[in-house]
């Protein structure tokens, strides 16, 4: 039988004879509950905000791209392109060019870039899915369309439900056509039809329009930046990634989908265990409370020590008991934490207690929790609040086994 422990759970539930102690023994307990529910609920936000990051950008971003590992564009080979079809997971290719360009729309300018995809893009990416006004269409009838980032449309002012002005995309030249042309620019018409909205990166930057009609703004009929590739359900987490370098050989890059989004998303985790950081900190404050009770527990229970000391217990055995006093109110602390963490939690998903501006893509802060976490949040808890039963611990084994009353 662990005695130390046995007494330390009788001691956690006893009545105080002095009620304050009561007093500051909950409010410690409901210190480490409020410091708990805190490092869960802030892993939760940023769970959820990376969670709804990817998501957005899963609308934009296939599940693998092919890119060159020098310059900017390579030729399809439809050598390579068969054998990457003939890959067991492989379920769409689709081939992409994007350059910069100058938009012009009515007087309104300005720089973004042109991304010409081909007729299997939507399938790849699901940007269809994104569009917010008109439809997504790149070419009817011989006429060449765009889909415009919502970002850009503000800044150029476009209405997609106007046909009568088009969006004019000025496209720097490879070379000269002869000794008269002394435009630096091509420049073709597009006639927009929709607007997306993913991320404000791709917003603020992309128009997409033809493959077709982006190669001849080139010059360049085979040309790609890009293969765009949409992956067979259960096939994201295997081999199949070595398989397309295999076969598309050294000279080209491949990346899941979450390498092409590798530097955003290690700003996102660097800024949640930052910010978990700091709330760990707050709860060493917070544990000045714990330390604080359990030093008027063992000022109280030193008639207490001194019996236990005289029928034999340890100045070991003392220590322990107060260091698991300690770790009880902090325990008792961690699973008011949780359960506090999973109301907040429950409400902000059912009902948005806490709600984000007007004009953001959801009307409240997205949560995710993660089972995880909660064994790190314990964790982290539980050594804290171990370190603060340290000094009382101390204290109350050097209490003598005789007490001397007036």
């Amino acid at each position: 039988m662990n005695l130390p422990l046995k007494i330390a759970r009788r001691y956690l539930f006893a009545r105080r004879s002095t009620n304050a102690i009561n007093i500051i023994t909950g409010i410690a307990v409901f210190g480490v509950a409020i410091g708990t529910a805190a490092l869960i609920l802030i892993l939760s936000v940023f769970n959820g905000f990376e969670d709804l990051f990817l998501t957005l950008y899963n609308s934009f971003n296939p599940d693998v791209t092919v890119t060159p590992a020098q310059g900017k564009t390579f030729a399809a080979d439809s050598v390579m392109l068969e054998d990457l079809y003939l890959l067991e997971g492989v379920d769409v290719i689709s081939q992409t060019l994007e350059e910069k360009a100058l938009f012009e729309y009515k007087d309104n300018r300005d720089f973004g870039l042109l991304k010409g995809v081909d007729e299997y893009y939507k399938q790849v990416t699901g940007i269809d899915s994104t569009v917010r006004e008109g439809f997504y269409s790149l070419e009817e009838e011989g006429v060449s369309m765009a889909v415009i980032g919502q970002g850009i449309r503000n800044k150029l002012g476009i209405d997609v439900d106007d046909p009568f002005n088009p969006l004019t995309v000025y496209w720097p030249k490879r070379k000269r056509g002869g000794p008269f042309d002394t435009r630096p620019f091509k420049s073709v018409q597009v006639q927009p039809v929709g607007t997306f909205l993913v991320q404000q990166d791709f917003e603020n930057q992309y128009v997409l329009t033809s493959l077709k009609l982006a190669r001849e703004l080139l010059d360049r009929p085979d040309a790609c930046t890009s293969l765009e590739i949409d992956l067979k359900d259960g096939f994201e987490n295997t081999g199949i990634y070595d398989e397309i370098s295999t076969i598309v050989g050294p000279d080209m890059e491949v990346k899941n989908r979450y390498e092409q989004e590798a530097s955003f998303l290690r700003l996102m985790r660097v800024e949640k265990w930052l910010s978990f950081a700091i709330v760990g900190l707050m709860m060493l404050l917070v544990s000045f409370n714990l330390i604080g009770a359990l030093w008027m527990i063992v000022l109280e229970k030193q008639p207490d020590i001194a019996i236990l000391k005289s029928m034999g217990m340890t100045e070991k055995g003392v220590y322990r008991l107060f260091l698991y006093e300690g770790l009880l109110m902090c325990g008792a602390g961690i699973l008011l934490g949780f359960i506090l963490a999973t109301i907040v939690y429950v409400l902000q998903v059912t009902v948005g207690i806490i709600t984000l501006p007007g004009g953001m893509l959801i009307d409240a802060y997205p949560v995710s929790l993660r089972w995880f976490d909660f064994p790190l949040v314990a964790l982290t808890v539980g050594t804290i609040g171990a370190l603060a039963s340290v000094l009382p611990a101390l204290r109350a084994r050097r209490v003598s086994a005789i007490i001397q009353s007036e």
